[in-house]
């Protein structure tokens, strides 16, 4: 026994691989595991779980509550527990995830009639339990999803029942609902986007021109899709909430950006007000079947810089990138939405001429067998002798065929025995009260069908665009666009944070910040915004603010920066090291690099700053400069008018005041502005002003100049030229406030429907107060204002007894004088005015008036002018200098 185990053991050993032995074949890589099973699993999310199918826009989950809502529809509700219940014959996952997805296609309003509390999407209210609600299909549904003739079939996952692959959908189904899902390696983020455009692009493919659709969100709101990209990656959509002034202190959100709650705006809100960067009095909801967030705004505080605010600070502003990407052909692919839409309208057209088809054969099997049946009964077969003596159904066949032999030419197909069976099947009781004449108008009416039907088949483009018409006129009410697009201006947060810290400063020490209490208090700001500082030594920096920063000593100004101010120009006159010349400059300064220092002088060793002022509205005063006693110079004190020097840019040398020393300059009196009025644009697309040139000009403001707002509803309004104000879209004339210009208005009396005519100048009320140009009588309505100083109208009218059309051409000049704004005019007519309308164009009063103050100031002015005054920008070369005065 000892030796055959000790054989055995041997034998075992033996049989062991050495170490020298390759045991690749016999080993399996655990990499090449996980690289296996990961694409398998990255697969199944990508075409089962996360991605829409291009044919029917569905997922797996969404597709299969369909067929379960069709498979149970009979007219009726059902509750969504049984529709889930019954979907879990198709889909092999839970309860919770059917429930959640058929919940959210309820809430999309298209394919799902429902009842019951179905959640909210606008506020974030979760949907009942589904025990509690119930759902059927729409109409539009049954209309546009649904045909099992032209259905492909698939086993379910447990080989009991039969589910589509896709749902024949004869609608861009995807691109109205939009999609979102996250699988592994990719994810897809389509847009919903305007059912009624979506029909209209399809049309347009119809015809051969490539669509250009746009999203459309059932939150509304305002979009900007400059860089949407088709949807494509890479693209991106701006959304915004949309925000009314209801008064200078109440502000109203009344619809949401795409993809955030009223509760999560409020949350937003709420958190910038806490952290200073917004300051509101109180927030309210009020949203019911609309959205309405009234903000409360606290004393003191912009509606217009506040609007912006919200903007920059809460979620009343959001991006979103938007990335399409489908399955076709049972792989991903990335398309563009104008790309999806050609080939669901292309997929439309196929489908539609799979049902005329199918439609046409069933029209010709009717006939056929119509025809079948009436020669049958006609000729009598069913007495024929050998027919009735027929013994089984092969011999009945032979007899029928021979009978029916001489009427073959009258069929479009052969007959088959198939044919015969359903023949026979027929009860004696149908075959004796056959009606010849009933069975003839019902084939006619059948053939006029079928012409029908091989004219749509052969027209299959118009027949295509028919069906999107009637979709259209069927289903569209209701469904006009509710996203507004439009182009955003970009919203710098540092403009329009709220100031909620102070700054403070350590002119010797050379420290700043707003954690410095003890400290010299400079002015409010916020945390986010940038200062300049300027020293003794003529150096200056831009940095952020900070609790404490080092930023040199011998501090002389500082201040919060604002990028791109042309208005606040720097005086500065400043001796080139300790015996050079001293030279004056005025600059401004647009924009830096933050933390790199600047120099006012040419840099010097020794250079000092001897005066040094920020004027915010590019004032010029005058100076005393002292000169150091020397036996070669009379007169060693003289007057610098800086008006006289010309604005260069901040890297310019300046103008030479001494050769010889300055013992010092001292402020003498105060100087006005020597900048141009500033330029002002209205950008009707951004609802915005500007100094960019872009839009309406509106003309040159100084000091107190006002802007002129007037209404539809026949009111107007005053605004100072503040870039941040926001403009109402119920606006019907914006321009430059000129206190003498002379406005002639058209008006409709709301009592006696007759039509005034009166001639006014605008008042220069307060800014933000409203008032009405035309009187309150209810149905009042403002029917024409215009600017020309002789205005003429064209009045469609009625006249007399008859009420005989007349059409005449009036002065308006010649019916009245200038007179209050508030008086009611005289009547235009006193026959049945119909229509007014303007023959004589408007005034641009901002190119015209704007040219004759610069003509005036030319001729004035030409005496006294002495130095130009160029552009901030315009940068001086360092050997670019002139002398002023004798020394």
């Amino acid at each position: 026994m000892i030796d055959e185990t000790n054989n055995s053991e041997e034998n075992n050993l033996d049989n062991l691989p050495s170490e020298d032995t390759d045991q690749t074949s016999n080993t399996i890589s655990l990499s090449g595991l996980y690289e296996t099973w990961f694409l398998d699993y990255a697969s199944y999310v990508i075409l089962d779980r996360a991605v829409p199918h291009i044919n029917d826009g569905f997922k797996p989950v969404q597709r299969r509550i369909l067929h379960s809502l069709k498979e149970m529809d009979d007219g009726r509700f059902n509750k969504a527990a049984n529709v889930i219940g019954n979907t879990m014959k198709y889909h092999p996952h839970g309860d919770a995830s059917i429930g959640d997805a058929m919940v959210q296609l309820g809430q999309k309003d298209l394919l799902i009639d429902c009842q019951g509390n179905w959640g909210d999407p606008v506020t974030g209210d979760s949907a009942a339990a589904p025990r509690y609600i119930e759902g059927r299909l729409s109409k539009f549904a049954n209309d546009v999803t649904f045909n099992p003739d032209t259905t492909k079939w698939q086993l379910s996952y447990d080989g009991r029942n039969k589910e589509p692959i896709t749902l024949p959908v004869k609608f861009p189904l995807l691109l109205a609902q939009g999609a979102e899902g996250i699988a592994v390696g990719l994810a897809t983020k389509i847009m919903p986007h305007n059912f009624i455009e979506l029909i209209d692009g399809s049309i347009q493919v119809l015809n051969g021109e490539r669509p250009n659709i746009f999203p459309d969100f059932p939150t509304g709101g305002l979009a900007d899709i400059s860089n949407y990209n088709e949807g494509q990656r890479g693209g991106k959509i701006r959304v915004r909430a949309k925000i009314e002034e209801r008064d200078k202190k109440t502000l109203a959100i009344t619809e949401i950006p795409f993809g955030t709650t009223t509760g999560g705006l409020i949350e937003s809100i709420v958190s910038a007000n806490d952290k200073g960067k917004i300051k509101i009095k109180k927030i309210e909801d009020n949203t019911a079947a609309e959205v309405e967030i009234m903000i409360h705004l606290a004393p003191g505080i912009s509606p217009d810089m506040t609007i912006d605010a919200l903007y920059a600070f809460t979620s009343c502003e959001s991006s979103i990138s938007p990335n399409t990407c489908v399955i076709k052909d049972n792989k991903p692919l990335f398309m563009s939405v104008n790309d999806i839409l050609i080939e669901n309208t292309n997929q439309t057209k196929d489908l539609l001429r799979q049902e005329l088809e199918i439609r046409l054969h069933e029209l010709l099997e009717r006939i056929f067998f119509s025809n079948l049946l009436k020669i049958f009964i006609q000729q009598g077969m069913y007495k024929h002798p050998d027919y009735e003596n027929s013994g089984d159904f092969d011999t009945v066949v032979g007899v029928l065929n021979s009978l029916f032999a001489p009427f073959a030419d009258q069929f479009y197909r052969p007959i088959t025995p198939e044919d015969y069976k359903k023949l026979i099947d027929k009860p004696m009781s149908s075959i004796t009260r056959f009606d010849i004449k009933k069975a003839d108008d019902l084939m006619k009416s059948l053939e006029d069908e079928i012409k029908e039907v091989k004219k749509n088949l052969k027209n299959l483009t118009e027949f295509a665009i028919k069906w999107f018409e009637y979709l259209r006129g069927k289903y569209a009410k209701g469904r006009e666009r509710k996203t507004e697009l439009r182009v955003f201006d970009k919203v710098e947060a540092t403009q329009v944070a709220l100031a909620n810290a102070k700054l403070y400063v350590n002119r010797e020490e050379g420290f700043i910040g707003i954690g410095m209490k003890k400290d010299e208090f400079v002015s409010e700001c916020s945390d986010i915004d940038d200062i300049i500082v300027f020293r003794e030594d003529g150096k200056y920096s831009v940095v952020k603010v900070q609790d404490k920063v080092f930023v040199g000593k011998d501090i002389i100004h500082i201040a919060v920066f604002k990028k791109g101010d042309e208005r606040t120009i720097y005086n500065a006159i400043y001796n080139d090291g300790p015996n050079g010349n001293t030279y004056v400059k005025r600059f401004a300064v647009t924009g830096v690099t933050r933390d790199k220092e600047y120099d006012i002088t040419k840099g010097t060793k020794g250079s000092k700053l001897l005066y040094f002022t920020a004027n915010p509205n590019g004032e010029a005063e005058v100076v005393h400069v002292q000169l150091k006693a020397n036996s070669k110079l009379r007169k060693l004190t003289f007057d610098l008018d800086l008006s006289e020097i010309a604005i260069k840019g901040k890297g310019s040398l300046g103008n030479i005041v001494s050769k010889y020393p300055v013992k010092k300059v001292t402020f003498k009196s105060a100087g006005v502005s020597t900048l141009a009025g500033r330029k002002i644009w209205y950008d009707d697309v951004l609802k915005r002003l500007n100094a960019d040139e872009r839009g309406k000009f509106l003309g040159e403001f100084d000091g107190d100049d006002k802007i002129l707002m007037v209404f539809n509803d026949g009111t107007y309004e005053l605004s100072n030229f503040d870039l941040s104000n926001h403009f109402d879209e119920k606006m019907i004339r914006i321009e430059k406030l000129y206190p003498e210009h002379v406005y002639t208005a058209i008006h409709k009396d709301g009592k006696s429907g007759a039509f005034y005519v009166k001639r006014f100048v605008f008042d220069d009320i307060q800014i933000g107060k409203r008032v009405s140009i035309i009187n309150d009588e209810p149905g009042s309505k403002l029917v024409l204002l215009t600017n020309n100083p002789h205005p003429v109208v064209k009045i469609d009218q009625f006249k007399g007894k008859s009420q005989t059309p007349e059409t005449i051409q009036q002065e308006t000049n010649e019916l009245i004088d200038i007179k209050k704004i508030k008086a009611q005019g005289n009547r235009l007519s006193f026959h049945n005015v119909q229509k007014v309308s303007a023959l004589t164009q408007e005034i641009d009063l901002a190119a015209k008036l704007t040219k004759i103050e610069k003509v005036e100031t030319t001729e004035t002015a030409t005496e006294d002018i002495k130095l130009e005054i160029t552009n901030p920008d315009d940068v001086q070369s360092s050997d670019d200098t002139g002398q002023i005065g004798l020394f």
